[in-house]
Order: structure tokens, then C-alpha cells, then sequence
């Protein structure tokens, strides 16, 4: 089972490979719904025991259901943004802790993730959702893992938020070149499909993958950042948080080792809060 699923990205890169001898364009199609397309992260049963204690709210957007959850509390409002098939309860540790200090606390499940609705994901559209979300509920602070801190930089760059104060980013990618390339590296994807997703992300979103560096777009960011990423990241790359380092000019990096791409530690919950607290 375990070498089947090692084999199965190749497998599924030489399929859409072959098709793309005859038609590049439907390749590309097929690679990019592939890749929006999450296999995990609705929420589990005992998963959704635990979120059924806070507020439930459901929020419109574009036609969508978009669960969130809030754990009502006196002080600042803290957005919490999941990564990459996942949901709310990746955040129970670091909710537990930020409810006894009386915060604010609302976490979302993205599009296609958790209990909302939705069959694809990306950056782009999770970024809108976090900005119509943190407007709506007025959050000082977003909190965002992975993709979800991504998404959070792509969501201020555009829109800026004048009640956010404060982002922390956890283990977030810097950059969406270093995603397609790791993405269609696994795939062994060849030139020639590479160039039809290539120009099929340039259609859709109007900008090749260079273009959607979070990193790059931070400079413009006027809240204060925590960037916290592990050396043993396998995920997304130490490099990403040394990226965000360079560019962001209101923004520190904390640096761990051996708390991999997850992040669950009382050592980050307690560098967040600090940093909260600053």
C-alpha cells in the first residue's frame, strides 16, 4: 500500500503526460483541477465534537458556505486560518490557550476544507474569504499555517485591513513558484505540460507563478509580523521563512528545530502570545 502511493503521482504524471502529446491545453486543465482538489481535511467525527462547543456561524461567500467558529472571549479577535487539507481543530491547543487569556477567538474553515462547502481550493480565493471574514468580524490579529499564511499575506497586500494590527505566519510558503515547481516535480510532469500550466494559471489568474510571492508582497504590509518556521520543515522549506525575513520589513523570525511543518508546541504557543502580548 505505502509503495502504491509512493507510485502514484507517477503514475498519474505519465497519464496526463500522455495526454498532453495530443492536447496540451486539456492536460493542463486536468493537472490544475489535480492540484486544487483536496483529498483530505473534512472534518472527522470526534474533530467535529470538539468545534461544536464554540459559536457556529455559517458566512456567504461567492455562493459558499464557510463555517466558522468562534470561541467568545473580551479581548482582541484572532482569526485563525488552517493550511492545506486541514480544518478549525488543528487549532484546539493554541485556541485552549488564548481562550484562558480571554481573547477573541474565530477560526475558519476554508473553502473545500472542514465543514464548509466547496470542491477546489487555492490561495487566491482563500485569500478573499479570509478578507471578507477578517472585515466582517473585525480581527485585530490573523494567525494563518501554511497556505493559510500565505493566503493571509495575498488577502492584506490586496485589500489592506485597517483593524489588523498583527499576522503570524507558521510554516508558510514564501513564494508559489517554489509550490508549482515541488508540485510538478513529484508529478514528473513533462516541459511540455509544465508550459500548458504554466499559461493556464497566466489565464485563470491573469499573472505567472512568479508573480504570487508573498515575500515580495509583505514589503507593503504595514502590520507587524511574527514569521515562525522550523528547520525541519519538509514541507515547505526553511528558505521560505528566510524569504519573508528579507522582504518583510515589519516582520521577525523565530527560527525552531525538530517541531517539523506542524508547529503544535507549547514553545510556539508561547512565542505567539509574547508576541500578542508586544
Amino acid at each position: 500500500m505505502l509503495n502504491m502511493k509512493k507510485a502514484l503521482p507517477k503514475i498519474l504524471g505519465f497519464i496526463i503526460n500522455t495526454i498532453g502529446l495530443l492536447s496540451p491545453k486539456q492536460s493542463a486543465k486536468i493537472a490544475m483541477q489535480l492540484f486544487s482538489t483536496p483529498l483530505k481535511g473534512k472534518t472527522k467525527p470526534h474533530e467535529q465534537k470538539y468545534l461544536n462547543i464554540a459559536q457556529i456561524e455559517n458566512i456567504n461567500y461567492n455562493g459558499l458556505n464557510i463555517k466558522t467558529y468562534t470561541w467568545p472571549g473580551n479581548k482582541d479577535t484572532i482569526l485563525l486560518a488552517h493550511g492545506w487539507e486541514s480544518n478549525s481543530y488543528r487549532w484546539k491547543d493554541l485556541i485552549t490557550h488564548l481562550n484562558k487569556l480571554q481573547y477573541n477567538v474565530v477560526a475558519i474553515d476554508a473553502p473545500a476544507h472542514g465543514s464548509s462547502q466547496g470542491k477546489t481550493f487555492n490561495a487566491i480565493m482563500n485569500a478573499a474569504c479570509i478578507n471578507k471574514i477578517a472585515n466582517q468580524i473585525k480581527a485585530t490579529v490573523i494567525i494563518g499555517h501554511s497556505m493559510g499564511g500565505m493566503s493571509t499575506v495575498f488577502a492584506l497586500y490586496k485589500t489592506p485591513i485597517s483593524s489588523v494590527k498583527k499576522i503570524i505566519l507558521l510554516g508558510a510558503p514564501s513564494n508559489f513558484k517554489g509550490i508549482f515547481n515541488r508540485y510538478t516535480s513529484m508529478m514528473h510532469y513533462s516541459t511540455k505540460v509544465k508550459s500548458a500550466i504554466i499559461k493556464n494559471i497566466q489565464n485563470t489568474f491573469g499573472q505567472s507563478p512568479e508573480y504570487f510571492s508573498a515575500a515580495e508582497f509583505s514589503k507593503q504590509l504595514d502590520c507587524k509580523g511574527l514569521i515562525i518556521h522550523d528547520k525541519d520543515d519538509r514541507i515547505i522549506p526553511y528558505q521560505d521563512g528566510l524569504d519573508f525575513k528579507a522582504q518583510y520589513k515589519n516582520g521577525t523570525l523565530i527560527t525552531t528545530t525538530g517541531l517539523g511543518h506542524g508547529l503544535k508546541s507549547d514553545v510556539i504557543y508561547n512565542h505567539i502570545i509574547s508576541f500578542l502580548k508586544s
